[in-house]
């Protein structure tokens, strides 16, 4: 009697391993199952969108593209704001504002706000909020005070302290009561520290702003982290360079980058408090200022919609930087890949 050509029942798990595994002759392994289809959004999930975002989208588009699109329309004109702008004069104003003296003058002094903004107001925000994060007594009542300047109307901030620091203001005044007549200055219209009296007044007013987002980041750091500190004899300090600030960076870089960006489009406190005569005599002026005082106050609209151009461009290239470069780590955790499964 021969053998049967089907393998025994001890070969079969064999065998299925074998095909399973690509070995075993010249069976090919089973194909692999179809990957699923992703689904689409249907009509109603559209009109859902639609419905949401469309609004926003249409006063973002009508209020933000438009306009930028307009300015850099008008920017290639010759063009004094009244009826169709017809004279063309192509980069003529783009490049008289890239060689004007004035305009070179006044990007440095965003430069220079851009900078100390960030050492002056960043280190001292830093400190009153690890104070603040501390429990003590009148801590709302601190934290209320600090943030108040930050939501003063900027008009009313410009024109108190234009009052104050005039020659003849309260100030100068106080001084000469205490006796330190040596120590009045000109605060608005001497070259040589107005830079410096608009720089204490930027922090005095947008340093509480700062207090509160770190604050608010220094909620997220887990308390034991702090714990494990102490047990293994870190000090204060050293618990704070080595844990606070690390965990504490991703609010850092949102703050420097939300400062940078409104140090570039800086206006309406050296408008109210320098003017636009005063601004460019003192050394206060900026890249908004000059736009107002050449374009608009000037009747020279084609102009100032050109100064406008370069300011966004200048912001726009600024904030992809900073992206590219610094909130890149932050960005890159926040972006998942949709699942196909």
């Amino acid at each position: 009697m021969h053998k049967s050509a089907t393998p025994s029942t001890d070969d079969r798990p064999e065998t299925e391993l074998a095909q399973r595994t690509g070995g075993g002759g010249d069976t090919p392994p089973p194909p692999a199952s179809p990957r699923r289809r992703r689904r689409g959004i249907g009509w109603s999930g559209r009109l859902e969108i639609a419905v949401l975002v469309g609004p926003a989208l249409i006063f973002f588009v009508g209020f933000v593209i438009f306009p930028v699109i307009m300015a850099a329309y008008y920017g290639f004109f010759n063009w004094h704001g009244y009826g169709p702008a017809v004279d063309f004069i192509g980069l003529k104003n783009y490049v008289t504002i890239l060689t004007d003296p004035d305009f070179q003058e006044a990007l440095g002094h965003n430069a220079f706000i851009v900078v100390m903004s960030l050492v002056l107001q960043g280190p001292v925000a830093l400190l009153l909020a690890l104070l603040l994060n501390r429990k003590m007594r009148g801590q709302s009542v601190i934290r209320v005070l600090i943030f108040v300047p930050y939501v003063i109307a900027e008009v009313v901030v410009g024109t108190g302290f234009s009052l104050m620091l005039a020659t003849n203001g309260a100030l100068n005044g106080l001084l000469d009561n205490l006796g330190l007549e040596q120590l009045t200055r000109d605060w608005l219209a001497d070259p040589s520290i107005a830079i410096w009296t608009l720089m204490a007044i930027l922090t005095w007013k947008y340093v509480g702003f700062a207090v509160i987002l770190f604050l608010a980041g220094l909620q997220g750091i887990p308390e034991e982290l702090y714990e494990a500190a102490a047990i293994d004899g870190a000090g204060y300090w050293q618990t704070q360079w080595r844990i606070t600030i690390p965990l504490l960076g991703p609010t850092l870089r949102i703050w420097a980058f939300l400062s940078i960006i409104g140090a570039l489009q800086l206006f309406d406190l050296v408008y109210i408090i320098w003017g636009q005569y005063v601004a460019p005599v003192a050394g206060t002026s900026t890249m908004a200022t000059y736009m107002v005082a050449n374009g608009r106050n000037a009747g020279n609209f084609g102009y100032g919609n050109a100064v406008a151009v370069v300011i966004f461009l200048i912001s726009l290239v600024v904030a992809l930087v900073y992206q590219r470069f610094v909130l890149r780590r932050d960005t890159a955790g926040a972006l998942t890949e949709r699942s196909d499964g």
